[in-house]
């Protein structure tokens, strides 16, 4: 006789069926693609704006802003308007939308920025971004629904 922890720990660790990952190849090969897209555009952005050595990392910062501005629209849209297809949250919000931001650049831009000499700018960025994306979630997503209540009326 086993306890019935041991038996739900077995029935957990069970190896994943073909029939799951079926269903969840379709879900990474759609943020795979999203973030493929994303990447390609911040890309972009950062060849049409390049930051000189040691000074202010403004192309991340906007596309840091931006990229969570649509983030606040999008959650909005996804989850007030319309019943969305089951891909469009991960190709769009985690594939193209998280390749799009990039928290990580963002990290090593303020790393450059203290070994350049300037630390101040560093913690003006690392505080900057943090309350301009969290700013720009929330006023995406209160535009959003005031444009959508006035459509309403």
């Amino acid at each position: 006789m086993t306890a019935p922890e041991a038996e739900s720990i077995r029935v957990r660790s069970a190896p994943r069926g073909r029939s799951e990952w079926r269903t969840q190849a379709p879900v990474v090969a759609v943020v795979a693609l999203g973030g493929a897209l994303g990447a390609c555009a911040r890309y972009g952005l950062s060849l049409a704006w390049p930051t000189p050595a040691g000074s202010f990392p403004w192309a991340t910062f906007w596309t840091n802003v931006i990229g969570c501005a649509v983030i606040g629209v999008f959650m909005v849209l996804i989850t007030d308007v319309w019943a969305a297809h089951r891909l469009v949250r991960p190709f769009f919000g985690t594939g193209v939308l998280g390749g799009f931001t990039t928290f990580s650049t963002y990290a090593v831009d303020i790393r450059k920025l203290v070994e350049a000499g300037r630390p101040g700018t560093g913690l003006a960025y690392l505080a900057g971004t943090l309350c301009a994306a969290l700013a720009a979630v929330w006023l995406g997503s209160v535009a959003a629904r005031r444009v959508l209540t006035r459509r309403q009326r």
